[in-house]
């Protein structure tokens, strides 16, 4: 690979990670804007998929990303913030960063929860470093099923992963990695 090439890759991998960093609250401070965010989300995820107000009674706890944006072209990354909430009340906040490569290209944005349903995944997750939550999180899609809840998923799943609200496009296959850090807004 020549020089030209490298620096090529390394400005659209640049350009990627600049663009999914757009619209997630970065330069803005404050924990009441992030806990507005997640209000937001948490109603409309709420009002549009009833079924999700008990999957959130039955878990002990929820972490709310309103706002997730990627953006790829071979190299691919996306960012945004959110909180952690324990009986509805907000704990700790966390970002979430993502890197993929693979052959993509596109951008979206859509919002993410997941929901700990064993006291062990939270405090699991709560003391890791953070990479995504891989085998022992099931991941529901519910603007493809119409309908999310309790009885739709396996409520024995330490981690149920919802994504929804998706905007945009983004087309391939990729390997990718998400690490959430807890962060002070």
């Amino acid at each position: 690979m020549s020089n030209l090439t490298r620096r090529n890759l390394l400005v659209l991998g640049g350009a990627g990670i600049g663009l999914a960093a757009c619209g997630n609250g970065i330069g803005t401070n404050g924990a009441q804007r992030l806990d507005s965010r997640v209000d937001a989300a948490r109603n409309f995820l709420q009002t549009k998929y009833p079924g999700t107000r008990e999957l959130e009674s039955k878990s002990v706890g929820a972490l709310y990303m309103p706002l997730m944006t990627e953006a790829g072209f071979g190299l691919g990354g996306g960012y945004g913030r959110g909180a952690l909430r324990i009986n509805n009340v907000t704990v700790d906040y966390y970002s979430a960063t993502s890197a993929s490569i693979g052959f993509q290209i596109g951008v979206q944005q859509y919002a993410h929860a997941l929901f700990f349903m064993t006291p062990e995944a939270l405090a699991d997750f709560r003391r890791a470093d953070g990479w995504e939550l891989g085998a022992d999180a099931r991941y529901a899609l519910p603007d493809r099923g119409g309908a999310i809840g309790a009885d739709t998923t396996t409520a024995r799943a330490p981690v149920i992963a919802l994504v929804y609200g998706q905007a945009g496009l983004i087309a391939g296959a990729t390997l990718a990695g998400t690490k959430y850090t807890r962060i002070i807004p």
